[in-house]
């Protein structure tokens, strides 16, 4: 039987950027942010993951997001901390930090960049569940980390104590549906998930949240309730969107909200500004929306 562990950690979630201004993050711009997205209907709020820029930021500013938007937030919906790293002890490290700091849960990748084995792998989380109290949501991104995460090796964790949940980026529910009864599920694909949910998924932790909350949040609802037609409707509508900004690129996401007032483009080295002909198709696909941003994002 499926864990009781914080039971509001499903729905929609947004992975949120990280504003910046003037090479600092910017707190007013995060705590309107947050503001924004609680009072369009998110389920959960998810800090310092790719899409918020983790990478590019040191740990006191991981700190400081996190303590920013859990008081932004004010318990009313869950907030997550992304910190995995390439290195057990750091993940455990920052995973400690973010528990102390209040956070519901982390987010904790598949170590990237050194291909560790799947003996590797389930060492790496054992550890981290041994060493943290936090439920644990593990990623699995075999683009960005270049080491799957193999079947037998998700069946052990699966059987771990604090091991919550699992965010696969393709939205594969065909693969996940033996241990949809051990762990919640997320996509992270939203234009898929409609198909994820009807076979048994539970929530969305999308970048396209960041820009169009309402109607994320709506997707998830008709595809909760059962209600395919509303939910394909919904994830026809997103699908441009989501192609223009791509897999959770922060410029991208950072230009589509432009049209929230005092929110920043600013993004950090090696990311760049969106390029031209990706503003065009970022403009165009929220011109195709019929909830455009600007009208979804006044309070």
């Amino acid at each position: 039987m499926r864990r009781n562990v914080w039971p509001r950690l499903s729905g929609a979630i947004t992975p949120l950027v990280t504003p910046f201004r003037h090479g600092a993050v910017d707190i007013a711009s995060l705590e309107r942010l947050t503001e924004w997205q609680i009072a369009s209907g998110i389920g959960g709020l998810a800090v310092s993951t790719v899409t918020g820029e983790g990478p590019v930021l040191s740990d006191t500013e991981r700190d400081l997001v996190l303590s920013t938007v859990l008081r932004a937030a004010d318990d009313r919906v869950p907030v997550i901390a992304a910190t995995g790293t390439n290195g057990t002890a750091s993940t455990i490290a920052l995973t400690r930090r973010a528990e102390a700091l209040g956070a519901s849960a982390a987010l904790v990748t598949v170590p990237y960049y050194s291909k560790p084995g799947q003996k590797g792998i389930l060492r790496h989380f054992s550890e981290l569940a041994s060493a943290c109290s936090l439920p644990l949501i593990i990623s699995s991104d075999p683009g960005r980390t270049a080491s799957p995460l193999l079947p037998s090796t998700l069946d052990e964790l699966s059987q771990t104590g604090t091991i919550f949940g699992l965010l696969d980026a393709g939205g594969d529910i065909g693969t996940l549906a033996p241990y949809r009864d051990r762990l919640h599920l997320f996509t992270g694909n939203a234009v898929a998930a409609p198909a994820f949910i009807a076979c048994g998924g539970d929530g969305i932790i999308a970048p396209a949240a960041n820009v169009l909350p309402k109607l994320v949040t709506s997707l998830q609802h008709a595809s909760v309730c059962g209600n395919l037609p509303a939910a394909l409707v919904l994830a026809d509508r997103l699908a441009p969107l989501a192609e223009a900004i791509g897999d959770g690129e922060p410029a991208n996401i950072k230009f589509a909200l432009g049209a929230f007032p005092g929110i920043p483009a600013d993004v950090r080295l090696p990311l760049v500004p969106a390029e031209q002909i990706v503003q065009e198709a970022i403009c165009a696909a929220l011109q195709s929306c019929t909830s455009p941003v600007r009208h979804a994002l006044s309070l």
